[in-house]
């Protein structure tokens, strides 16, 4: 569609990295009081990426909402990396998506047939992950946001989490490193053409083919990488875990021209906020200053990062490389020594 909308002129943020950070998450979340409820397998309070409420022996119930401000100029686009990244908490779980709730915030400025085509974005990639739009929600706001509430289903007993990764496991990443960056230097004009059709399509990429050959394995632990970069979500999942992790920092895939970018200090706020959340947990040895930058970058629409057992981890590296968009062995988990959670090598 041709299109003169800028629609990333009209947000101060850009997709995840509009998020709050973890640290003011964390404070906000403080001392609210969690209701138990036995049938209800993960909450809020585990800071997982969705919620998982058993129904049965044989079902479970998972939930998610996800939306955020422009990512892309293309309001078609925009819809779709939307969807996608929303859709991924449920990936993340194990589970597979269901249904969807459309969350809309639209300017009265905005054309309405930008707003149909954000829409229509939204539409086609929840039907490509075999999930069905039922309804939704929107208000008038002065800046665009777009997302899903999202209803999966997972068998409680294949439930992934972000804290089950155990010693001797080994990560797996399925997409490569560097959207925060590219975003932000895209509304100035700093990034190659070529570069941003490519990010479009990451971002837009489902991250159900992951999910589907990675349930067929021992996949102890996931989370996808999103608004809170690789080191905050591996954070987590450290932490969540109690385990240490050492990351390859020469095995993870950085988009060379985000990599330019960092180097010459183009990097988005919520690269700030990861960094100031997960660094007094992270030791960064001798690794160059662009690439830690890269590593708490905030990602939207990221890979899955997984945490396998030894035994199948090169099965699901090899089945990987024929369906994710860039499969990658980052590192090993440890037993926690009582200091650092995350080593960089």
């Amino acid at each position: 569609m041709e299109n003169e909308i800028k629609l990333t002129k009209l947000a101060n943020c850009a997709g995840c990295g509009a998020k709050v950070g973890a640290g003011v998450l964390a404070q906000l979340l403080e001392d609210i009081k969690v209701h138990r409820d036995p049938n209800l397998l993960v909450g809020f309070d585990k800071s997982d990426d969705a919620s998982v409420y058993k129904i049965s022996e044989e079902l479970a119930l998972v939930q998610t909402v996800d939306f955020f401000p422009p990512i892309a100029d293309d309001p078609y686009t925009f819809g779709a990396i939307a969807a996608a990244n929303a859709m991924s908490d449920v990936y993340a779980m194990g589970g597979e998506p269901k249904l969807a709730l459309n969350i809309m915030a639209v300017p009265e400025t905005l054309d309405k047939e930008a707003v149909h085509e954000i829409l229509r974005g939204g539409y086609d990639k929840v039907y490509e992950a075999g999930a069905l739009i039922t309804g939704g929600h929107s208000i008038l706001d002065p800046e665009p946001k777009y997302g899903l509430a999202v209803t999966g289903f997972v068998h409680p007993g294949k439930m992934l989490t972000n804290s089950g990764a155990k010693p001797g496991d080994v990560l797996l990443l399925s997409k490569p490193i560097g959207m925060g960056i590219l975003t932000t230097a895209a509304k100035v004009d700093m990034v190659s053409p070529e570069t941003m059709k490519m990010a479009y399509e990451l971002m837009s990429t489902l991250n159900k083919k992951a999910r589907d050959a990675m349930v067929k394995y021992r996949v102890h632990s996931c989370t996808d990488v999103t608004g809170f970069g690789l080191l905050g979500h591996t954070c987590e999942m450290a932490q969540g875990s109690d385990v240490q992790i050492v990351l390859d920092t020469d095995r993870i895939s950085l988009i060379p021209e985000a990599k330019e970018l960092a180097s010459i200090g183009i990097l988005p706020a919520g690269m700030y906020r990861n960094r100031q959340f997960a660094e007094s947990r992270v030791e960064p040895g001798d690794v160059e200053l662009a690439v830690q930058d890269m590593l708490y970058d905030p990602q939207t629409s990221g890979g899955l990062l997984v945490a396998v057992d030894p035994e199948d981890a090169d099965a699901l590296f090899e089945e990987w490389k024929t369906c994710v968009p860039c499969a990658q062995k980052i590192g090993r988990v440890e037993e926690y020594q009582g200091s650092m959670r995350i080593y960089l090598v």
